[in-house]
């Protein structure tokens, strides 16, 4: 006997062998089981994922003996002479060998004709996308109004060069590509039957190539079956395919993390003199970090590209404490980079020039990190002096025992015009000066009770309460700057309005950006606190943002010229630029 090859051996004989195509099986078998099969039905998806298997099926179970049946006994003469192709009253036709008009019209006088020995009599058009203009419109007459006995089942893989006439008269199911984990499930199952030895990795390699094809899977399991007798790994199959085994993708990620360009350089000359296309290696480590960004961000497995579980654990455990925003980065160079390897008369050259920009950059932090960072930094200077010999502005050094005279200050003295670790509720002058002064952890804990305990509180009312709001809200936001800049620095384009003795508004006249962190975490509750300690009693403080409104286009242009020079020279854009020692890439205008 000939030998079969898997892709026939294990042909779908039921619905429940079908791979991955529940969404059709089920309503065909509901159909079935109650009568409401249409007469005409077509099929349509990628190559090789059981478009004419289900056509098959869908005859068996219309003429099978015990039927019409969801499930057909495949026992029976029916059912025997249709699995072999021999059925007198079901008709497999090419729509690419048999499109010209004349067909058709064969075709529609035959089906007048009462079947043989069937209860219907079924025409199977394979790429029915095929047929003629003319011959679409011979066939639609008999497509409408069939006689009881004949039905028809379509398949094709370009839905889209079918009339739009014939669509409407047939009932559509489209089949999809078929995973990655379930092709390997299912060509496990085939090779446990076939007693072959093969590794998982073997598997995932040939699942790959197949492209969400289930025919097109056996076919290569097929080809790697005939070209070794011994057990089928990964190396056998790279040298048969001449495909990419998974594990370089992985070794070449874990080299751009570590910043590794030896390691880099030598991954590509040796899958370049495996004889590996450099730009189809590049698409599939593009993929491959893409993919990489996906688990990272937490995304669905639904979401990834053709990634077995094995691998999506492998992924979750690479980038477990890498930043996405440093993934993300590196995905953006090398999206950048692709069309200049695609068009390069030398891309191997082309790609590792890539990944060398790509090891180069730096991980970007958020500008959130970055405010907070920069906030640490200047809260911190005064915390990391030396708790003896420091001078505050206007207050003495400490005595010493040593010298009569106050000792200098050291080096690292903060100049006078910062103002050192300002609480919330200093004021704008300073108490008298005390005979003993406290260390610097007890400045830094002076109670709001004592900060204006030389001066009365009606008269320290009747200043505040003469003062204009603008000179008060101009203290408020300094004195704020010493222990929160960031947040001073995003009030500094706001207006205060004082409502009532216990209510104030604050009026933004600024960008979206400013008004959204101000309103963040726990930043009203600080500026609400700083306004109360000014005015010496509980204030309600309200924000509210007054953007302005839509304008022409050039306008706009111009706006966002303005707003880009403003980041340019804000004081925090240009502090984070020597701290961090960057540069500006792009502003994005929120």
């Amino acid at each position: 006997m000939s030998y079969q090859v898997l892709a026939r051996k294990y042909r779908p004989q039921r619905f429940e062998e079908v791979v991955k195509q529940e969404h059709i099986t089920k309503p065909l078998a509901n159909a079935l089981t109650s009568g409401r099969l249409a007469h005409a039905i077509l099929l349509s998806g990628p190559r090789g994922t059981g478009k004419t298997s289900i056509a098959r099926i869908l005859a068996k179970c219309v003429n099978c003996e015990s039927g019409p049946t969801a499930a057909p006994c495949n026992t029976c003469r029916s059912c025997r002479e249709i699995t072999s192709g021999h059925a007198a009253d079901v008709f497999e036709i090419d729509g690419a060998s048999n499109n010209k008009v004349e067909n058709v019209r064969e075709l529609r006088e035959n089906a007048n004709y009462m079947p043989a020995q069937s209860p219907y009599k079924i025409y199977i058009i394979d790429e029915v996308h095929m047929l003629s203009d003319s011959a679409f419109n011979a066939l639609l007459k008999i497509l409408e109004e069939p006689p009881a006995h004949v039905k028809f089942f379509f398949a094709t893989t370009e839905p889209n060069k079918i009339p739009i006439t014939i669509l409407s008269r047939c009932q559509r199911h489209d089949c999809r590509r078929v995973d990655v984990n379930s092709i390997i499930k299912h060509m496990a199952l085939l090779c446990e039957k076939e007693n072959i030895d093969i590794s998982t990795d073997a598997l995932t390699i040939i699942a790959r190539e197949a492209d969400g094809s289930i025919r097109d899977a056996l076919s290569l399991l097929d080809l790697i079956i005939t070209s070794t007798v011994e057990s089928i790994g990964t190396d056998q199959i790279v040298d048969i395919l001449g495909g990419l085994d998974r594990q370089s993708l992985f070794d070449m990620s874990q080299a751009v993390f570590e910043q590794n360009a030896g390691k880099i350089i030598e991954i590509i000359d040796r899958l370049y003199d495996r004889g590996q296309n450099m730009i189809k290696l590049f698409s599939e480590l593009l993929e491959h970090f893409r993919n990489l960004l996906v688990v990272k961000l937490g995304g669905s497995t639904g979401a990834l590209s053709d990634v077995s579980e094995f691998e999506l654990n492998a992924m979750q455990e690479q980038v477990k404490n890498i930043p996405r925003i440093y993934i993300h980065q590196i995905l953006d160079i090398l999206f950048k980079e692709e069309n200049n390897i695609r068009q390069s008369s030398q891309p191997k050259l082309a790609m590792e020039i890539a990944f060398i920009r790509v090891i180069q950059i730096r991980p970007a932090l958020s500008i959130e990190t970055l405010i907070e960072k920069i906030d640490i930094l200047q809260k911190g200077f005064t915390e990391k002096l030396p708790a003896e010999g420091v001078s505050y502005p206007n207050h003495p050094a400490p005595p010493s025992d040593n010298v009569s005279k106050p000792a200098p200050a050291p080096e690292n003295q903060i100049p006078p015009n910062i103002t050192p670790d300002i609480t919330p509720n200093a004021r704008d002058y300073q108490p008298p000066i005390p005979e003993k002064k406290a260390p610097v952890h007890e400045v830094r804990e002076n109670r709001p009770s004592k900060i204006y305990e030389d001066a009365p509180q009606n008269d320290r009312n009747a200043q505040i309460k003469d003062e204009p709001i603008e000179k008060s809200w101009e203290k408020i936001l300094t004195r704020l700057a010493g222990d929160n800049p960031a947040l001073a620095a995003c009030f500094r384009d706001s207006q205060l309005k004082k409502i009532s003795d216990s209510q104030l508004e604050i009026i933004f006249k600024t960008n979206q950006f400013n008004i959204n962190y101000a309103n963040r975490d726990k930043n009203p509750s600080l500026i609400q606190n700083a306004c109360s300690l000014y005015f010496g009693n509980d204030m309600q403080v309200s924000l509210s943002g007054r953007l302005p409104k839509n304008k022409s286009g050039m306008a706009q242009k111009k706006e966002a010229k303005a707003l880009e020079n403003e980041t340019l020279n804000h004081p925090l854009v240009e502090e984070a630029m020597k701290i961090f020692n960057g540069k500006i890439v792009e502003i994005k205008i929120i």
